[in-house]
């Protein structure tokens, strides 16, 4: 008989040895529609006067919006902000200012 587990189901579980980064990657080539509705949600605000934004801010309003993702990892993993605001910051200009980035811990 298995122990239960009420935080990760199997699925959702890291490869042994896989770091972050790799999970990153992975998670974002599965699921690029997040990185477009990151884009899309944080232009909107910035429409409506926002000069300053936070990505964990953005993943809570995903979160409860009807965006679905795929892979064995939630559906929008914390672990994670730090890597897309890095990403929006390095390939979406006008957004660049909107995100304080701090110096990463993990590689």
């Amino acid at each position: 008989m298995s122990q239960l587990n009420f935080f990760y189901q199997a699925e959702q579980l890291p490869a042994v040895g896989e770091t972050i980064e790799e999970r990153f990657a992975s998670f974002h080539a599965q699921n690029p529609h997040v990185y477009r509705a990151i884009c899309i949600l944080a232009r909107e605000l910035t429409g409506k006067g926002a000069t300053r934004l936070g990505m964990k801010m953005l993943f809570e309003y995903l979160r409860v919006s009807s965006l679905r993702t795929s892979g064995r990892d939630f559906k929008l993993n914390n672990s994670y902000t730090s890597r897309y605001a890095r990403l929006v910051v390095d390939a979406e200009p006008d957004l660049a200012p909107l995100f304080e980035l701090r110096q990463r811990l993990a590689a």
